[in-house]
């Protein structure tokens, strides 16, 4: 199967499993595992915080960081495409009692002086804003980076009203390496951040919530009552310390591919459009003239080729460790087949 459909399959190399095979555990809910401690010691340097804390998914970094920053009844300011309102369930509303208030931005990204609309006056009848969150990167604006300038604005607006802020930094590495940014440069002004391992890093589970010292507590209480405490975390943790070794680097090559893919498609007859393309996400739009997009990735899959449909006449595709030239190279021919015979 040739598989664009999400990192979620990719296969860790030997090498990243026999660090976690070996890796020294502990009981790390008591802080005393070691290879956790030293992944969430680099992870909160590398992100420009305090401290972190290590969790089995991004989504329950998202729901914890929005649970430990709000009280129910305020409101989650997001961009209207982004992960938490699509793709978490509605995880504000049925674990933190929040409401969603949605901005339309462009390419998945807001303005300063959109925020500065969207927060809420002191009217009593009103919900208050509790929380400001943004993306990086725009998944479904085919993974575009915010500018540093622009995350600025927003998290500078977002203070000045005394209201915190949380970044979704689930491709936040992608960014990085993409921009050549430090991460620690575009966390500047967020109280918090994720950043998964189990996408462009290529590890099987884990991701890491990083704030202050203060709120990690918060969210380490809110962890485990949503039962997401974990003791012997060290081999997943090794993994990950692995993964920042060794698979960094590389990560450029997901992004030459998916440029490739965007490159080729675009000039498929029967595909509309093509997002710009900044790193691994390559989003596709077709001409509402021929197949929507279920019948599309159903006919692709036949052909053994994995995508996802994204909406009535768009797909995505995801470039990640392990695809090739040749993938890429299938994937375009066979799409051509499916819109073109």
């Amino acid at each position: 199967m040739t598989n664009f459909y999400t990192e979620a399959y990719a296969e860790p190399t030997k090498e990243m499993r026999e660090a976690g095979t070996y890796a020294p555990v502990g009981n790390s809910l008591i802080g005393d595992d070691p290879s956790t401690k030293a992944l969430l010691e680099r992870a909160a340097d590398f992100l420009g915080k305090e401290a972190a804390l290590f969790m089995s998914s991004g989504t329950m970094c998202n729901e914890v960081a929005v649970r430990a920053h709000t009280r129910p009844g305020q409101e989650v300011i997001c961009e209207k495409s982004c992960h938490i309102i699509n793709f978490e369930c509605g995880g504000p509303a049925a674990i933190s009692g929040a409401m969603i208030h949605s901005i339309e931005g462009d390419r998945g990204m807001f303005t300063a002086d959109q925020l500065s609309e969207a927060i809420r006056s002191g009217n009593p009848y009103l919900p208050q804003t509790g929380l400001v969150t943004v993306e990086q990167t725009a998944n479904m604006a085919g993974g575009a980076i915010w500018p540093l300038e622009q995350l600025r604005k927003v998290a500078n607006t977002a203070k000045q009203a005394n209201i915190p802020t949380h970044m979704d930094g689930a491709r936040l590495i992608n960014a990085v390496v993409a921009s050549g940014h430090p991460a620690s440069e575009m966390t500047k002004g967020y109280d918090s951040v994720y950043m998964d391992f189990c996408k462009a890093l290529n590890c099987p589970v884990g991701a890491v919530l990083a704030g202050s010292k203060e709120f990690i507590q918060e969210a380490w209480r809110i962890r485990q009552m949503i039962g997401g405490g974990i003791r012997r975390t060290g081999m997943l943790a090794a993994m990950a310390n692995y993964a920042l070794d060794h698979h960094v680097d590389r990560i450029n090559e997901d992004h030459q591919l998916a440029q490739y893919i965007g490159e080729r498609v675009g000039n498929i007859k029967g595909v509309a459009s093509v997002e710009p393309v900044e790193t691994n996400i390559v989003i596709i739009d077709f001409d509402p003239a021929g197949p929507a997009a279920p019948e599309i990735v159903a006919k692709l899959k036949e052909n053994n080729v994995l995508v996802g449909a994204f909406g009535k006449y768009r797909i995505r595709v995801v470039t990640f460790m392990g695809r090739t030239l040749k993938d890429g190279e299938i994937l375009c021919s066979e799409l051509d087949k499916v819109l073109n015979g």
